[in-house]
């Protein structure tokens, strides 16, 4: 299978070219180092409107299996990424925003103040990330590996569970 994702920033100042996306840097880096695709990357104000537009246009439009957003997940009156995700997802998935939390945690108490969200918009897995490029490089850490599992679930590819988690281990 063919792993495409998307990259969205949401950054007031980085869409003025008042500052460099080195987050979006980081994640795509990332996700090209663990197989992914990277089919579209844009960096966008803070705005919900704006933020739901880019992420429909995702998941309908390119029908990327993954879109990873960073920024906006902070207590910012204009850090909307996360209300912006809930609005466009068909369900929720809990447990990569709660992995990357406890993770986060371990290297900084500040990190349960993140408000990132994850969920599945027809075939897209959605995934919020902070918007500091050590932050949101650390948290895709945690995630990705389980995540491509998790979308092949989700596109019918589905491998045992199990066999997975014992490959994982090495045993």
């Amino acid at each position: 299978m063919e792993y495409r994702a998307a990259v969205i920033t949401m950054s007031d100042k980085g869409s003025q070219g008042l500052r460099e996306d080195t987050a979006g840097d980081a994640v795509v880096s990332i996700l090209k180092e663990n197989g992914w695709i990277v089919d579209y990357r844009t960096l966008i104000l803070d705005d919900m409107d704006k933020i739901k537009a880019e992420l429909i246009k995702c998941a309908d439009e390119l029908k990327v299996a993954l879109t990873v957003t960073t920024g906006g997940t902070g207590f910012s009156v204009r850090d909307v990424t996360p209300e912006a995700t809930l609005a466009v997802i068909d369900r929720e998935v809990r447990g990569i925003p709660e992995a990357m939390r406890a993770e986060s945690m371990k290297i900084t108490p500040m990190g349960m103040l993140s408000r990132a969200a994850a969920g599945l918009r027809g075939q897209t897995l959605i995934v919020n990330l902070p918007g500091s490029k050590k932050a949101a490089g650390e948290c895709l850490q945690v995630v990705i590996k389980p995540i491509k599992h998790g979308v092949d679930v989700l596109r019918g590819e589905s491998r045992d569970c199990a066999q997975m988690y014992l490959n994982h281990d090495g045993k």
